[in-house]
């Protein structure tokens, strides 16, 4: 079952030829945000800097990547450092795109953006939705953070940054290697060079990266109950039959992760960041467990019963990528103490 847009183009990660419209919409694509991109090089387009350090997180392609688990292990391990960052979102598909606004565990998703949510969910940090992602930043400066991290903004560069990490999804990568439409891709491979970091989801499996790339590897070993109650291991539906729900980039990629454990996935794709009614889960069969996303049930929790669970993931990466991080984190540090927010870069 799939509700929407849930598969790209089958050329942007496959052999068949890309449609001549495409390939000509992707020409006026990269005459335009290269001149934009040029424009803030050149200084003719000001960028904004909140005076505390600026981490970035990001991709180069359309759809997801694995960027929220990882906005939320760095915001969890720079608190643990002794930091108290803050994050910064677009709160893309939000119903009110236009208004700024602070986010907390108890925000509606529909208002919010549904990463946002989940992100101040796990972690208690301080999150802002604002479509001018700098300004955004500088609240949560304002706001007591001493380093801001945004979550999918390496193409908002009114935003001035300090650190760059780009990820990368490792099964699909750069898929056929053109621009929007013809292919996934918001921007040349060749921009991955100015990224500080080069992170590369490869999900549950091996370390599958290449020289200068980081791994990060998506751990999921259970199933909460999202009306309360003790979790369960995930391998206790090993043998059953489950309905599997997933509206994010790539929902194969959690229907393998459940298959892994031996589950029999019913699967039911949706499209990334669908916003979920009640009569989406009328699946027929009732008296299966409903497995979803951590994503998607942070929209579901107004009609879940009790056959729904979230399956939240943790983003697990090197030490030496820790150390490399914490390092240049510290070094950008120094450079803004003592300074004024809402410097100009």
């Amino acid at each position: 079952m799939s509700k929407g847009p849930v598969n790209p183009p089958a050329y942007w990660y496959g052999d068949l030829p890309v449609p001549v419209g495409a390939r000509l919409l992707s020409g006026v694509y990269a005459a335009l945000s290269g001149l934009r991109r040029g424009a803030y090089r050149k200084g003719w387009f000001k960028r904004r800097h909140p005076g505390v350090p600026v981490l970035v997180v990001g991709n180069l392609t359309a759809g997801g990547a694995g960027k929220t688990p990882l906005t939320i292990a760095l915001v969890e391990r720079l608190r643990a450092e002794g930091w108290n960052p803050g994050v910064a979102s677009r709160g893309y598909g939000r119903s009110d795109a236009g208004t700024a606004r602070w986010v907390d565990t108890r925000s509606d998703a529909s208002e919010s953006g549904d990463e946002p949510v989940l992100i101040a969910q796990r972690t208690g940090a301080p999150v802002r939705v604002d479509k001018d992602r700098a300004a955004a930043a500088k609240a949560l400066a304002d706001a007591g953070c001493d380093l801001v991290i945004c979550d999918d903004g390496l193409q908002h560069y009114r935003l001035a940054r300090d650190i760059e990490i780009e990820v990368v999804d490792g099964r699909r990568r750069y898929g056929n290697g053109r621009l929007l439409p013809a292919g996934p891709l918001r921007e040349l491979p060749e921009r991955a060079q100015d990224c500080d970091f080069r992170v590369v989801n490869v999900g549950t499996g091996g370390a599958d990266t290449g020289f200068g790339e980081w791994s990060m590897r998506l751990l999921a070993d259970a199933a909460d109950p999202m009306l309360g109650g003790r979790a369960r291991k995930l391998g206790s539906f090993s043998g059953q039959r489950v309905h599997a729900v997933a509206g994010i980039g790539d929902p194969e990629r959690f229907f393998a992760t459940l298959r892994d454990f031996g589950i029999a996935v019913v699967p039911h794709a949706f499209s990334d960041h669908h916003q979920y009614q009640a009569e989406d889960f009328e699946f027929g069969s009732r008296e299966l467990p409903v497995l979803m996303t951590e994503k998607d049930a942070v929209k579901c929790a107004a009609f879940a019963d009790d056959r729904f669970f979230s399956v939240p993931v943790r983003a697990e990466l090197p030490e030496a990528f820790w150390v490399s991080l914490l390092d240049r984190v510290a070094a950008k540090a120094s450079h803004y103490r003592g300074a004024p927010g809402n410097t100009t870069a």
